[in-house]
């Protein structure tokens, strides 16, 4: 292993006293912590898994952008383990690019939301959509979820580790 990294933490963000500015603060916040740690990692290593689930650096990061898509955008997806599949052709920098695109859409449809507990407006097909509230913590809980998997994954990488 390379030798160690380290970067500078980022505290949790201060935001205003409402719900809103508290969930979306926090996602935004988590959203940044794991883009920032797949970006710059090196090839082959982020598509090369170091423990027994297979799981992969840049395969973490394809996935949350699937489910900021199912989450938000009502897009499906088929095959959730696939989601964790990048293709041969996309690069880091892809992927990352992809990922916050994705976070820009669907920042889009959140600012167009001022209940909470009002069920998220998203196109795609209908059906029972949940509240934005319910997005908005599952979002906070899965990314933060895989952003400790992204950590432990990147030190094996290279050493890097902080957010």
């Amino acid at each position: 292993m390379p030798p160690s990294s380290r970067r500078k933490d980022t505290p949790p963000p201060r935001t205003a006293n409402s719900e809103a500015d508290v969930l979306r603060g926090f996602l935004d916040y988590l959203r940044a912590s794991i883009a920032t740690k797949v970006d710059g990692a090196a090839e082959p290593q982020v598509r090369t898994s170091a423990v027994p689930s297979g799981t992969t650096l840049l395969g973490l990061l394809n996935h949350l952008i699937a489910v900021e898509k199912a989450t938000f955008l009502g897009e499906r997806a088929t095959d959730w383990q696939a989601t964790f599949q990048p293709a041969p052709e996309d690069s880091v920098a892809d992927v990352v690019a992809r990922y916050r695109a994705t976070v820009d859409r669907a920042n889009k449809v959140l600012d167009e939301c001022t209940d909470l507990g009002a069920p998220l407006h998203r196109p795609g097909p209908s059906g029972a959509s949940p509240s934005v509230r319910w997005a908005l913590t599952h979002m906070i809980e899965e990314t933060g979820r895989h952003a400790g998997h992204a950590d432990i994954l990147r030190e094996l990488i290279d050493g890097t580790t902080g957010r």
